[in-house]
């Protein structure tokens, strides 16, 4: 926590207003809690498993001649929010076809999947609104409870007891438990069908946040809720980014027709948002339907999750076992993990690399991401590399 110092007595030098920002970086530093951009080429030689391109379908023809295509016909952005310019015909066709695919009445299109999860929460709650949300949700669902007018519980890590429990207690006539599908730190499942039903017992709505179970989970990839047979339910709403499995940008909120017109109404990232660029939605369009004709590209990615973690708990690492396409290896500390990530690098292949405050429970590790393309090749020389430069305990 960054200590604030007492305000200053007097007027400062207009050099000095912003000399607090170098002392917080000078504690980060100490923390080992430095974060840098890193500029890559276009073509680089390392192999990426630190992108979240779960399907590995960022290069593919299908995905990037879809974008080329809807730039060149609808040009370079959607020049304004989608209430007034930035409809396209394109972002119509995208949410017919994504609300299809995973069983649900209709989906709104937004820039972002951040953007989306703070639509949701803000625009599906008001003060007389309880929202039980998991301890380890993303940080966009903690901010969109933070900007939330509702009363906020944290509940303990996937325990539909704990929310049950909330629920019984609380004093407000509306609730919504919110949670995500996978947690994308350690890439493990939420209990679904129990926080469902959880809050089906008292009255509340759910909302999930799908970002890591869309292309990955469910029926050829349908997503969270299609795997415990919840799409489509009337009492639930996902939101999806289209920037992991569908190799493009922007989010989606999924869920009751209502939903989606109450969001197209209030949602204040939406209202005054300018509408996600053609190019993104012509790639995303292109990826769904590439998924609709390859199915078992969602099986395939699970499968190098499994894959990957059973040769790195085999070779004495500390790694997750994967619900999805994340799998994590701890590292003693954030110190070590950066320089376990930049010796990966050095070795040729690319990980993530996790520290607080970005991981809930303040321990840092490796984070990577299971490429449905990925050939038993490359999976084999990511484990030795990962094995080879794994630092001591201590």
């Amino acid at each position: 926590m960054i200590q604030h110092p007492a305000a200053p007595a007097g007027p400062l030098a207009p050099t000095a207003v912003f000399d607090w920002l170098d002392e917080a970086a000078e504690l980060r530093a100490r923390a080992g809690l430095t974060r840098t951009l890193r500029s890559r080429p276009a073509e680089d030689p390392v192999l990426d498993l630190a992108s979240n391109d779960y399907l590995g379908l960022v290069r593919h023809p299908a995905v990037t001649e879809a974008a080329a295509a809807a730039a060149l016909r609808w040009g370079g952005g959607a020049t304004g929010s989608r209430l007034v310019t930035g409809t396209t015909a394109l972002h119509t066709e995208l949410e017919v076809e994504l609300a299809d695919f995973c069983g649900v009445e209709a989906a709104l299109v937004f820039s972002s999947g951040y953007a989306a999860n703070l639509a949701a929460l803000t625009a599906l709650t008001d003060p007389d609104t309880l929202i039980v949300s998991d301890a380890n949700n993303h940080a966009s669902l903690i901010d969109g409870c933070r900007l939330a007018r509702g009363q906020v519980h944290r509940a303990p890590h996937s325990d539909p007891d704990a929310v049950a429990a909330a629920l019984t207690e609380r004093t407000r006539p509306r609730a919504l438990v919110v949670t995500d599908s996978v947690f994308s730190v350690d890439g493990n499942a939420a209990p679904l069908a129990a926080h469902a039903a959880a809050a089906r017992a008292h009255g509340a709505a759910l909302l999930v946040d799908d970002a890591h179970g869309l292309g990955v989970l469910g029926p050829g990839g349908r997503g969270a809720l299609a795997a415990v047979g919840l799409a489509g339910e009337p009492d639930v709403v996902a939101t999806v980014t289209l920037s992991k499995s569908l190799g493009s940008q922007g989010g989606a909120v999924l869920g009751p027709r209502r939903v989606i017109r109450h969001l197209t109404e209030t949602a204040r990232s939406f209202i005054f948002d300018t509408g996600l660029a053609p190019a993104a939605v012509g790639a995303a369009l292109g990826a769904l339907r590439l998924l609709r004709a390859e199915p078992q590209r969602a099986d395939r990615a699970r499968e190098v999750a499994r894959t990957l973690a059973d040769r790195l708990t085999a070779a004495g690492l500390d790694a997750s076992r994967p619900d999805a396409a994340v799998v994590s290896v701890r590292a003693p500390g954030p110190e070590q993990a950066v320089a376990w990530a930049a010796d990966c690098r050095r070795a040729g292949l690319a990980v993530g690399c996790f520290r607080p405050p970005s991981v809930p429970d303040g321990r840092s590790r490796l984070r990577l991401t299971a490429r449905g393309d990925l050939t038993d090749g490359q999976i084999a020389f990511a484990v030795n590399v990962i094995a080879a430069t794994a630092p001591t305990e201590g």
